[in-house]
This record gives C-alpha cells, structure tokens and sequence, in this order.
C-alpha cells in the first residue's frame, strides 16, 4: 500500500465511524469575540491527540495553540537527543484505535510489512514524520507561533486566555475548556542543582533540555550529570556530533536495571491506574521515582562504544567550580576538569512554576492538600504535583477557587501522581486520551445540564406519522 492509498483508507475509516457528525455542545455567545468550547495549547502528540479525541466525540469548536513553528511541535528535533524512541515499536498510541492511523500503518505504506519487521525501535525523526502527517491527514486546527502567557478567569465559565507570537490571530482568546498540553516541562520546570546554577557562569553549562551548541564543542571535554536514559542519549550525541570525550556521572554505585514502566505496559497499571486509592498512587509513583528509568541497551552500547567515553558510578558532585574557562567538579573519587557541562537532572512539577496560572496558583489543589504520605514513602517533589480528577481535571484547594479553576484540564507530565503514566508516556496515549475527552465532554454539558434539560422536556418534533386503521381504496 502506498502512503497515498493509506490517505484514502483513513479516510474511508473516519466516514465509516460517522467522524465530523454535528457539535452537540451549545453554542456561547461573549462581548469580547467567539468562545471556543475547548482550547489545547501544546501542538504536540498530547494535544494533537487530544484535538482528534475531541473531534471524534463531537465537538468541534476547539482550537489547538503552539509556541514553535510548524512541524517542530514536541521535544523530537529539539532537546530529545536519542537515536530511536524508548518505546516498544508496536503499542499503540495517538490513532485511538484506528488501526489505519498506527504509526506501523504509516511507516508500511512507506516500507513495506519487511521494513517493518526490520526496524527494533521507532526511529526518533520518523516519529515527527509521522506526528505532521497525523495533523495533516486529520486536518486538525492547529496555529503555530502561538504563546499562552496567562490564563485570566473572567466569569461565567470563560476563560480568557493572553497570547503572543508571530502566528497569534490577537491578543487573547476566549474558551470555556483549556487543556494543558504542554509536554515533559509543561507542569513546572526543568531543574539545575544550585551548585551549578550559582557557582558557573550559563556560557559553561546547559540543561538537557535546552539547546546546545555542539559545533563549539567539537574536540572538547564534556561532563554530563545524571544516570538516567537522557543522560546517556546526550553523551552519544555529543561524541557524533564530534566531542572528544563525555563523561557520565552517577550518584549510584550502580546503574539502574529495571525499568518499572515496562512491568505498568503490561499489568493494567497504566490503564487502571485512575481506580486506585490515594495511598497506592502515591506508593507507585514514589516507588517509580526512587527506581528511575534506565537507558535501553543500544543507547548504552551506542554511548559506551566512543573511545571518549567514560562513566563514573558512585560519583555525585559534591562542589562545582568555575577555574579560568573551565568548569571543575569535585568528587568523592576526585576532581575533573572540562570544557562544558551537561546537566539531566530532569525536572519539577509545581503549579506554582507556570508563570500562565499565576492567577489562580493558590487556589491549586496539590497532593499535599490530599494527602498524608507515611514517613517511609514521603516525597516533597510528589507533593508538589497537582491533585487531578480521573479526568485530568485541576481541583480547588478552597472553595473560593472552585469557579477560577473550573474548566482548567492539565494533560502534562504534572499528571504523573495523579492519572500515572497516561499523560506522559506513549504507551499511555491510548488510554489517556479517551479519559480526558470524557473529562471535558462531561463538564461542557453539565455546565449546560439546566439548558439541555430543558430543550429535552419542550422536544415535540413529530418522527412517526403512521395511522391506524389503514385506509383502502374501495
């Protein structure tokens, strides 16, 4: 099959399914301009599948915002470094179900079912590939160049939504739904030890996530802090991009070898994790914290096969200085000398960090608010994640904020503690999706319940028109 019968065959799918029915959702009329029912900021696989779930259940005035130009959506060409995606190729994720939507669909009608078979892992380039061709073929209504700046409550269930960038239609937009879709870092921030932040100046040292000059680092000794998989997928990077050497260094003596997501992939946790109680969402999620994601072994032979490279186990860095134009670390096993750090030291899931819910922060349930985790289990970072509805909806710590924060959806890694790996994995997309849409679809027509309900009583429309006796002729 060619990409172009693939085309057809979506297509031919979505009108099979009745796709693109009539909205069902009342329209909402404002001073200010047009309300749309639902706004996603975050043009990526979580808002993109967000927009065909919403779609698919009928509702059609929504709108989907992104801060990068198109096609650049998600971290794929811009921080993720690694060679191929962590996921097991063939679990499903953003085609909800529609088999001719499965990336597997794409890349045969490119490949063939050999090329297919060929592959191990899902090439990190062609799953962007795949991501454009999923918004084009579905004609999802993305705009691009697109900045929330802030989220405004303005009453009567509407939020006013601040905006910038080139792509921006005006300065604000109006919606009764906003659904954050904004990725890894989008529930908070990504973090530097102090100790790096305070002690060098920003021209020795970048983040993981930020982007980095490799040409200036080509023939240059580089350090990266962090025993996770990105750590690993930056140090290989960085030795093709032509580094001399890249150092990795690991607070534990021992790499992590377990990787608890793929024991979730397959036990129900990811799709059942919303049934939990409390106390066992916060165990799994502390418990996942603490064992951390390994790199998957092609990353660490791929990083481990550089001449240049070299891994220090059971090494945290107990002070970080600058020294002429390099930056020095100390060890418990010594101190080194580079030319550049790299820090993959993840992030942190706050609220409190997102500058657009400066507004209504305070009125934030957080798990603290929720919940009182025994000594042994207790995790400030945890605490900190928003306290979700099973539908990714953000809860009031007060009842002073219940209408500021109503509509309010976050469907980001902040979910994590809430609705597990759903929103921020993959392999969770299929399962996430659906529950999000329903979160949103059940508040848009409660908040109409009274409305609805009415037009259901007053409903007199005349469908069937048979009479009896039956008349003949004679």
């Amino acid at each position: 099959m060619s990409l172009e019968a693939l085309n057809e065959r979506v297509i031919t799918d979505l009108s099979y399914l009745a796709y693109g029915g009539a909205d069902w959702v009342r329209p909402l009329s404002h001073p200010e301009g047009h309300v749309y029912d639902v706004v996603v900021v975050g043009g990526g696989q979580s808002g993109l599948g967000a927009a065909f779930g919403l779609l698919r259940e009928r509702i059609s005035n929504i709108l989907v915002i992104d801060e990068n130009s198109e096609g650049a959506e998600g971290p794929w060409e811009t921080y993720a470094r690694m060679v191929t995606l962590r996921t097991p190729k063939h679990l499903t994720s953003v085609d909800l179900g529609i088999p001719s939507l499965t990336f597997r669909s794409w890349w045969e009608a490119q490949n063939g079912s050999e090329g297919w078979e060929a592959i191990d892992k899902i090439p990190r380039g062609e799953w962007m590939k795949y991501l454009r061709w999923y918004r084009r073929i579905l004609g999802l209504p993305v705009i691009n160049e697109v900045q929330l700046k802030l989220i405004e409550p303005c009453g009567e269930g509407i939020h006013r939504l601040h905006i910038s960038g080139a792509g921006a239609p005006s300065g604000q937009l109006l919606a009764r739904k906003v659904v954050l879709a904004t990725g890894i870092q989008g529930g908070g921030e990504w973090h530097v030890p102090p100790m790096v932040a305070d002690h060098l100046p920003k021209a020795l040292y970048a983040h993981t996530s930020e982007a980095i000059d490799c040409t200036a680092l080509r023939g240059k000794r580089i350090a990266v802090l962090g025993g996770g998989a990105s750590a690993f997928d930056n140090a290989n990077f960085l030795l093709t991009e032509g580094a001399a050497e890249a150092h990795v260094f690991v607070r534990r003596g021992q790499l992590p070898n377990i990787n608890p997501i793929r024991q979730m992939e397959v036990s129900g946790m990811i799709e059942r994790f919303h049934t939990l109680p409390d106390s066992d969402k916060y165990a799994v999620i502390s418990h996942f914290f603490k064992t951390n994601q390994p790199p998957t072994n092609d990353t660490f032979a791929r990083a481990a096969a550089w001449p240049g490279f070299q891994l220090h186990l059971g090494s945290p860095w107990l002070k970080v200085e600058a020294i002429g134009d390099k930056a020095v670390v100390t060890t418990p096993k010594g101190e080194f000398s580079f030319d550049f750090l790299v820090v993959s030291t993840g992030l942190l899931s706050d609220p409190g960090l997102r500058p657009e819910l400066r507004l209504v922060d305070s009125h934030i349930a957080r798990w603290s608010d929720r919940y009182e985790a025994p000594p042994e289990l207790a995790n400030p970072l945890l605490d900190a994640h928003p306290y979700l509805s099973p539908g990714f909806a953000l809860q009031s710590r007060d009842e002073a904020g219940r209408a500021l924060v109503h509509g309010l959806f976050v469907f980001n890694y902040s979910a994590l503690a809430s609705c597990g790996l759903s929103a921020s994995a993959i392999s969770g997309m299929k399962n996430a999706v659906p529950k999000l849409v329903a979160g949103v679809a059940d508040q848009l027509f409660t908040d109409d319940r009274e409305a609805i309900l009415n037009a259901f009583f007053a409903y007199d429309e005349v469908e069937f028109t048979g009479v009896w006796p039956l008349k003949t002729q004679g």
